[in-house]
């Protein structure tokens, strides 16, 4: 396209007039600087996208901009050599919808630094299906087996299992040959995780941690979306040497614990931050992702195929925590 064409994009603002969003048209000009011009065919959607999409957390560092942390599409020119004219690319996080346009429109310009070409093994619409949520939660088992996690220790938990990234980490440590059990609130949904690929779901308002420092080791290690409480009491019941992954605040940024289980058990607490990832790092999370550890589940996980114009509703669902699984972006 040519730089003056329009084109359809979900854009954010926060200026004088207020915090909005909605479908606009713009200019292949106006959009950020980067070295590969795309025709975005898939993008998704992530707690993080509600969250900006709404005004509801700060995600954003500039406006306007296109929202969208995901893309997946066709490069459409390029300046740097190593893309041609219908490559297939995707990104997820470097800077999209955070201080550059992002995947919620049909076109998006992206540092070549960042630009992923598609490993065999996917098609444009399972990478998006897989999306930020899936790369965070291999990149959480990812550094949980550099840490020394194995299969053999025992059963990794998850929490927040029904979401986008807990569903995807069921699925995934299912295919890395670890046994994954699930920690939800929503008890209507145990059947769905254990087609993932749980061998044990545990409903969230029965749990009692305990109130010890320690309490009775109950799993080798753990991926956690939640934070809080949650998180705190994941401490005191992780096997030695076990490591939790941290991936997510739905319920708290706060965290109360004690050094106890650091100091007499071992435990390691990683943190997960996908969006600024090493490119070395996530070629090679990807190739996992198109490999062996690709979900065997996606259409069960994505659940959901909307486009620019159910992005709001969409968001809405997802805040209230009426949904489950993933919401595919289909860009027309």
């Amino acid at each position: 396209m040519n730089g003056s064409s329009t084109f359809s994009a979900y854009r954010i603002h926060n200026d004088a007039a207020g915090y909005r969003a909605g479908i606009e048209e713009m200019r292949a000009d106006d959009l950020t600087p980067g070295e590969v011009l795309v025709k975005v065919a898939f993008s998704s959607v992530n707690y993080k996208d509600a969250l900006a999409g709404t005004g509801k957390g700060k995600i954003l560092r500039r406006f306007p901009l296109n929202g969208g942390i995901d893309l997946a599409g066709y490069v459409a020119a390029s300046s740097d050599p190593a893309f041609k004219e219908g490559d297939e690319v995707l990104c997820t996080g470097c800077g999209l919808s955070e201080t550059r346009d992002g995947g919620y429109a049909q076109y998006a310009r992206l540092e070549s630094q960042w630009a992923i070409p598609l490993p065999p093994g996917l098609t444009l619409r399972e990478s998006m299906q897989i999306g930020t949520a899936g790369f965070t939660a291999a990149l959480a088992l990812t550094q949980m087996i550099r840490n020394g996690q194995t299969p053999a220790m025992g059963p990794i938990v998850v929490t927040g299992a029904t979401g986008g990234v807990g569903s995807l980490a069921i699925d995934i440590l299912s295919r890395a040959g670890f046994e994954a059990h699930a920690i939800t609130g929503k008890v209507d949904l145990f059947d769905y995780l254990i087609g993932l690929g749980a061998k044990q779901c545990i409903a969230r308002e029965g749990l009692h941690w305990g109130q010890r420092p320690l309490e009775t080791a109950r799993w080798a290690g753990a991926i956690d979306n939640v934070g809080g409480d949650t998180l705190a009491g994941l401490s005191r019941v992780i096997k030695p040497y076990g490591n939790i992954a941290t991936c997510g605040n739905a319920a708290s940024i706060e965290l109360a614990t004690t050094v106890m289980p650091f100091i007499i058990r071992g435990l390691s607490l990683l943190g997960v931050a996908s969006a600024g990832t090493a490119r070395v790092l996530r070629d090679e999370i990807w190739q996992q992702l198109a490999g062996p550890w690709k979900p065997a589940h996606l259409q069960t996980i994505a659940n959901r195929e909307i486009g620019l114009a159910e992005l709001a509703e969409t968001f809405a669902a997802q805040l209230a925590g009426g949904a489950h699984g993933r919401a595919l972006v289909r860009i027309d």
